[in-house]
């Protein structure tokens, strides 16, 4: 039994450029659980466009398998997607069809922004939803489609246009406010982010709060729902009601 992750490790994957996620991860991880960083190795291109962002998509599914090979060395127990706009790419069956190609090769289960989101959505009963995202358009629609083939009506998606992967990061927690209270409103039941290394897990659980409605961080959500499916129920705050009660 690992001496530090005798509960569980988890193997988590996330692209080079993402300074998020190790940092929100560990901040939520809990005694007896370890996260483990694999990282896909993608320049910091230009996100300008459409093109642009295919392109980044291009660059990670490229990179993705020797990431994943590299960090199965240590043994973890479960596996953590640190990636969202894959999660979300092609809609509902692509992002089943991506699930049962990590399990495949790493014959663990896999958590993914795309299910943990749909998940904590489940347990608020939430059906109509507003988005905000830090991509370009084209990663705008793929994020619609999935909620929408997942039964959802997404009323509003606001997208954030971060010119490169790195600036994802550099979205300030004013900036989120304001994004926030612009996109709420009697017409929706929750709002949702996405994009790992857009930095909202704790701003996500202040935000239930004032607007009195579920703020879905997908760190947040995906970090929840890898403990829970490992039956790891612990309950704590400042990551808003998904930690703190369900």
């Amino acid at each position: 039994m690992d001496a530090l992750g005798y509960r569980k490790k988890f193997a988590v994957l996330v692209p080079s450029t993402n300074t998020t996620v190790q940092a929100e991860f560990d901040d939520m991880r809990v005694p007896g659980v370890t996260n483990h960083l694999t990282r896909i190795a993608i320049p910091n291109i230009p996100l300008h466009n459409d093109d642009d962002f295919n392109r980044l998509i291009e660059l990670i599914e490229a990179a993705q398998a020797d990431a994943i090979e590299r960090v199965m060395s240590c043994e973890p127990d479960y596996f953590v997607m640190g990636i969202s706009a894959e999660t979300f790419w092609n809609g509902l069956e692509a992002s089943r069809e991506l699930k049962k190609q990590v399990m495949q090769q790493t014959g663990i289960d896999v958590a993914m922004g795309s299910e943990a989101c749909d998940a904590a959505l489940g347990i608020h009963s939430a059906r109509r939803l507003a988005v905000i995202t830090p991509y370009q358009p084209v990663g705008d629609r793929n994020v619609r489609r999935f909620f929408e083939e997942s039964g959802y009506e997404v009323v509003r998606v606001r997208g954030l246009r971060c010119e490169s992967p790195v600036k994802i990061a550099h979205v300030q927690p004013q900036t989120l406010i304001r994004e926030l209270k612009a996109i709420d409103g009697d017409d929706i039941d929750a709002i949702v982010q996405v994009g790992t290394n857009l930095s909202m897990a704790r701003l996500a659980g202040q935000a239930e709060c004032w607007l009195e409605k579920p703020v879905i961080a997908i760190n947040t959500a995906i970090y929840w729902h890898a403990l829970r499916q490992n039956g790891i129920n612990d309950r704590f705050p400042g990551f808003g009601s998904l930690l703190a009660r369900h």
